[in-house]
């Protein structure tokens, strides 16, 4: 499957193309709300992580066993030689530490086009990628994902990392980046907040935070209970239909709690001084996304309200999440990120 719709049955002597995406056929849609508040999940295809890929070779490392987290790390193949304008002082890359989407309740590192997607952001802008395995709502709500951000960053900034092979030998842990795409970037803002205010390990020192150089946070998954005229006229959208919208936060969101949360509505919820310290952001969003208004209307928050420097780009054409199945989408993106960590010496 290359799109989140279901793939149509090749023909014998050719394969079939696959299905329009629209609303009927959408991956959201088709997930089902047990009685027991647990969901199940509609199929969607894995691969797993090789060492023999052609644009960046990938390969797992546990987080924390006992939640069944983990990080897969990208790396570019061939790697930038040390003369390359990518590579840093010390002949290193930045580091993205990346949380995938799904509204909190969908796919892992692991699915196919989110996996395909992180090779292809290695080999471009270059860098080292960590993509995380973080749990899933309804069964883990919110906080749960953030506290497994938390975890990985800790990781990527700890001893452990130190002991990576491929992160001691080509990643710069001084130029860390938290990316997240859609609840991704949902999360990426929540991970920065954190790591500001010294994370949630008290052994953590104004040192080791500094290594967060800035915040990629790519269509960011918000909302609030009053609806965006994005949001409103989104009904049938094909990627993120209203309908789906609306259930993917009831499962997401603490019980109770309605889509002013901070969680979810953080320009509403928050007040201006909890985004001290907040590193430069990169807001990255596409005009036909049903949650553009709330990208741009974040994007000025941070700006007019926290003082944080930011860099909109927020006019892009295409859907929610295009960049996964459209290679100029995903061009788009990764050009904005090379001009972002450019700016700051990152790449």
């Amino acid at each position: 499957m290359g799109d989140i719709t279901d793939a149509a049955t090749p023909a014998a002597d050719a394969p079939a193309p696959p299905p329009a995406l629209t609303k009927e056929n959408n991956l959201f849609m088709r997930i089902a709300v047990n009685p027991d508040g647990t969901v199940t999940r509609p199929e969607v295809p894995l691969v797993p992580a090789s060492e023999s890929a052609a644009a960046a070779v990938s390969r797992d490392v546990p987080l924390d066993a006992s939640l069944g987290t983990y990080l897969r790390l990208y790396l570019p193949n061939p790697v930038p030689p040390p003369t390359s304008p990518a590579t840093s002082n010390n002949n290193k890359l930045p580091v993205v530490l990346f949380f995938h989407g799904g509204g909190f309740v969908l796919f892992s590192p692991a699915t196919v086009f989110y996996h395909a997607h992180c090779e292809a952001m290695a080999a471009a802008v270059p860098c080292v990628v960590a993509s995380l395995e973080y749990r899933l709502a309804p069964e883990r709500r919110l906080p749960a994902a953030y506290e497994d951000a938390d975890a990985a960053l800790a990781w990527l900034r700890g001893a452990v990392a130190g002991t990576d092979p491929w992160l001691a030998a080509h990643g710069d842990l001084s130029r860390c980046y938290v990316m997240g795409s859609s609840s991704g970037g949902n999360m990426a803002f929540f991970a920065g907040l954190r790591a500001a205010k010294g994370g949630a390990d008290p052994s953590s020192s104004p040192a080791a935070t500094a290594a967060v150089r800035g915040l990629l946070l790519h269509q960011p998954y918000l909302g609030g209970v009053e609806r965006t005229p994005s949001e409103a006229g989104s009904e049938d959208d094909a990627m993120l239909p209203l309908e789906a919208n609306d259930k993917l936060w009831s499962l997401a969101l603490p019980v109770g709690a309605d889509r002013d949360h901070e969680f979810c509505n953080p320009a509403k919820a928050m007040p201006p001084e909890a985004l001290t310290g907040l590193p430069r952001c990169l807001v990255t969003g596409n005009r036909d996304d049903p949650l553009i208004d709330r990208q741009r209307e974040f994007a000025r928050w941070l700006q007019d309200s926290g003082g944080v420097e930011v860099v909109v780009r927020a006019d892009h054409p295409g859907s929610h999440a295009s960049e996964l199945f459209v290679p100029e989408r995903a061009e788009e993106l990764f050009a904005a990120m090379r001009e972002f960590l450019s700016a700051d010496g990152g790449a």
